[in-house]
């Protein structure tokens, strides 16, 4: 799994990779979305060494399409 995630800070686009997308009672990424006072977090996170330099922060992975994300390994889970 491949996202691209924003800095608050700064306006820069880095590519980060996970083993998969968890709950979590403490990441607020889609709070409440899935179950009731979760979000969401990648599963050991490693950033790629790619500044994405050709993205804008608008470009960046969105809360939606992790959500997208998420629904998609569940399914692929159920299905083996």
């Amino acid at each position: 799994m491949k996202l691209l995630l924003r800095s608050h800070r700064r306006r820069i686009v880095i590519e980060v990779l996970g083993a998969e997308i968890t709950l979590s009672p403490i990441h607020t990424c889609a709070m409440n979305s899935i179950r009731q006072g979760s979000g969401l977090a990648i599963r050991f996170p490693r950033f790629t060494g790619n500044y994405r330099l050709d993205k804008a922060a608008e470009d960046a992975t969105t809360i939606s399409e992790i959500v997208e994300m998420y629904h998609k390994q569940l399914k692929k889970i159920a299905e083996s």
